[in-house]
């Protein structure tokens, strides 16, 4: 029996690059939504979610490129209970004739002291018919515990450029996810920039198998069916017969992950490179993959579900 991984099923041989989580002059990144725009168009990218602090959008701020704009923001709360600092999330969602949303509608801040309390946030975007994604887990300082029974999350940050670059933070927030995954939550991991400042942008993104059309791009997020990389690429990724088997563009290492066992590492040679590999999964719940080049740079698949 022959499994593949969402992203690489019915694929035309074409991703579409796209950003999901960053920030403009509307809140408090230093670029404008034009320059914003801009920058991410000469960097390949074909979509990107302007996700400014409470404050939601539709408008593309440079029409005459080729960046389709998702809708969104991001909503932030203040934990109080002394166990983490806060709860940030980025909302994304359809066009304005299905969304609850309007242009520069501000949604805002608040307190709470617990995940439950923050609940009722994360349900008026699902009601407002936005999807729902988990930020910078490591810079919240929320470990698996503090949010794992939150309800409505497609998916959690594995990267944040912004993080890494400002506070060596959320690098590869790969333990928490796994403790998600053992737990049974069906939860992808993006790569983002949540970018503020320049340098912090166009370092980390989505793959996503979609057309280039909002409704596509939001079904596949919920679907699973993208990779997350700062620089490789997956081709292909599909368990047959209890073996995962990987197709990537040249890296230095590779790791198959389950989470009930020890990564299976594989590490080239002194000038050779990895492409492809295969190791059994037998047994494991689920298998994801991730690689990285010879620049440190990763790129993350989203697991295959075993059992």
């Amino acid at each position: 029996m022959l499994i593949r991984q969402q992203a690489f099923t019915g694929l035309n041989g074409h991703f579409l690059k796209g950003g999901l989580h960053c920030h403009t002059t509307r809140s408090d990144g230093k670029l404008s939504p034009e320059e914003t725009i801009r920058l991410h168009a000469e960097n390949g990218y074909d979509f990107l979610a302007l996700t400014d602090h409470r404050y939601y959008n539709f408008e593309n701020y440079a029409p005459d490129t080729d960046v389709l704009i998702i809708p969104g923001m991001e909503i932030d709360v203040t934990l109080t209970n002394g166990k983490g600092m806060c709860y940030h999330t980025v909302a994304l969602g359809p066009e304005a004739d299905k969304n609850g949303y309007a242009q520069d509608e501000r949604v805002p801040n608040g307190k709470v002291s617990c995940a439950e309390e923050f609940q009722p946030y994360v349900d008026e975007l699902k009601r407002r018919n936005n999807i729902a994604m988990y930020c910078h887990p490591d810079w919240s300082r929320t470990p698996a515990r503090l949010f794992e029974n939150l309800k409505g999350y497609f998916g959690m940050e594995i990267w944040n450029s912004g993080c890494v670059i400002e506070d060596d933070m959320d690098v590869d927030n790969g333990l928490v996810w796994d403790e998600l995954l053992v737990e049974g939550h069906r939860l992808y991991a993006t790569a983002v920039d949540d970018g503020h400042k320049k340098e912090h942008h166009c370092k980390g993104w989505v793959m996503v198998n979609a057309e280039k059309n909002v409704g596509s791009i939001l079904s596949a997020l919920q679907e699973g069916k993208f990779y997350s990389s700062c620089g490789p690429m997956i081709y292909d990724f599909y368990v047959e017969d209890d073996f995962a088997y990987c197709v990537t563009s040249p890296v230095k290492k590779l790791r198959f992950i389950t989470g009930l066992r020890p990564t299976h590492l594989y590490q080239a040679e002194e000038g050779q490179y990895l492409t492809r590999f295969k190791v059994s999964v037998k047994d494991q719940l689920y298998t994801r993959l991730m690689i990285e080049d010879e620049n440190g740079c990763r790129a993350w698949s989203n697991p295959i579900f075993l059992k």
